[in-house]
């Protein structure tokens, strides 16, 4: 590797602030594109085909996010590891436990494209979703799903750039094909009017551009360190176990937070299409408000990773007081902003006056308290960077999914107000933000994994 190569990627030597947000804002344009592509499937089927598509289109997180959610975490944990050989310089590690990735993410993206397809209508049936919804949602998942393999392994792919640091790359190839899936929409929506089914079609068809992108990258364009050779993928089974040992918590945790979603979705379906549609819109919105969340936690999980290989424990201190004050601050600004902006935002989605007061109440319940859900990611990407990835798993499934469900499930039976669904979200990252902190100040969480 060359040395310029080394100076770019590793996060153990330089600036502790300069690393993190040299690191954190390309992942934070990127996410920014990606929201702003996924937001683009909205607008365009909103304006164009009315209510009823766009509730089934802005609805999609939860579902979308229920089945893809237990691999992602699954590539979160092989992230971890690869960061963790690259700090440590190890690179026959390296390249053991990218190919034994790359093997996984195919064979996730067949399972899911086979699971998704069958189990896509019975799903939104068990969720409750309005029957006038029920069949344009039904096609838009199930030709979403079709194309599980694209953002499958996209993310294994993207994860594997940026465990060695680069997330510069990603951002370029997500900026390409979030602007041919904006095209795509438009085209297929807007001026030949085929339906939402199109909608899902110009989303699969733009990922698996930016995956082929992704792959290229690393074939051809990147240092011998961390190189695919095709012939090289395969399972390398004592790398896999450490790969799942790292993985499987934040899958699971994933996995049940996204079913306690669905829980809450399934609760919002019963007030009508209206509020299906309201609450959708302000989900595309929330993503953004999310984009800061997003890119310092995962930032937080190499820098973790890369210093605790390199046995560099008070770096690694030093830097998670800096990410959590960077992302806190930021996600805080995004909330303001959208707490006082969100009848217009919505209007952009729909205008009819129904789908913007469901829209306006639910931003306005919970954006405010968007620092607490910033804090309550940003420990839990620290604590995976440093192996301890039960510990979110553990404090998320209890008050993210336990707590929230509980809440709602007895609060809306004797109050039966959709704001009180809306209050479930910052109760609860409040509950895990408590304890999260408690741990972090009291818990040698460096010193234990040098034990």
């Amino acid at each position: 590797m060359t040395a310029t190569a080394e100076k770019t990627t590793l996060m153990t030597e330089g600036s502790i602030g300069r690393k993190i947000i040299a690191f954190a804002l390309p992942l934070f344009l990127g996410n920014l594109f990606q929201q702003l592509y996924n937001t683009a499937d909205s607008l365009i089927v909103g304006n164009f085909l009315g209510s009823n598509a766009l509730a089934a289109v802005s609805s999609s997180g939860n579902l979308i996010f229920l089945m893809v959610g237990f691999f992602h975490g699954i590539a979160a944990g092989a992230g971890v590891v690869i960061a963790r050989y690259y700090g440590a310089r190890e690179l026959k590690s390296v390249k053991k436990a990218v190919h034994t990735t790359i093997a996984f993410g195919l064979a996730a993206g067949i399972f899911l494209t086979i699971t998704g397809v069958l189990l896509t209508s019975h799903i939104l049936i068990w969720m409750g979703t309005p029957a006038d919804v029920l069949p344009e949602s039904t096609v838009y998942f199930r030709i979403y799903f079709m194309g599980s393999l694209s953002f499958v392994m996209y993310n294994v792919f993207v994860g594997i750039l940026q465990s060695v640091g680069d997330s510069r790359h990603p951002l370029v190839y997500l900026i390409v094909s979030s602007v041919i899936n904006i095209l795509l929409d438009l085209l297929f929506v807007g001026v030949l009017g085929f339906g939402v089914g199109a909608a899902a079609f110009a989303t699969i068809l733009s990922q698996f551009i930016s995956a082929f992108l992704c792959l290229f990258r690393l074939i051809f364009k990147s240092p011998e360190d961390y190189q695919v050779s095709l012939r090289l993928i395969r399972f390398d089974l004592p790398m896999l176990r450490q790969i799942i040992a790292n993985g499987l918590p934040a899958g699971f945790q994933n996995s049940i937070i996204a079913l306690a979603n669905v829980v809450v979705q399934s609760n919002i379906n019963k007030f009508g299409k209206m509020a299906v549609a309201g609450c959708g819109a302000y989900s595309k919105i929330e993503g953004f408000g999310f984009l800061p969340i997003t890119c310092f936690s995962l930032a937080l999980t190499t820098f973790i990773s890369q210093n605790l290989g390199a046995k560099q424990y008070e770096r690694a201190k030093k830097g998670a007081r800096f990410g959590i004050l960077c992302s806190i601050t930021m996600a805080e600004v995004v909330g303001i902003f959208i707490y006082f902006a969100i009848p217009i935002l919505i209007s952009a989605f729909n205008r009819t006056p129904e789908v913007i007061a469901y829209g306006t109440t639910q931003a306005r319940t919970v954006t405010l308290f968007y620092f607490l859900l910033s804090f309550s990611h940003c420990i839990a990407g620290i604590l995976r960077g440093a192996g301890k990835a039960s510990v979110p798993m553990i404090t998320m499934l209890c008050f993210w999914c336990i707590v929230r469900v509980s809440y709602i499930t007895l609060i809306v039976r004797f109050i039966p107000v959709i704001n009180v669904i809306f209050w479930a979200y910052p109760l609860t990252w409040s509950l895990s933000s408590i304890v999260f902190l408690i741990y972090f100040l009291k818990a040698d969480w460096v010193h234990g994994f040098e034990k």
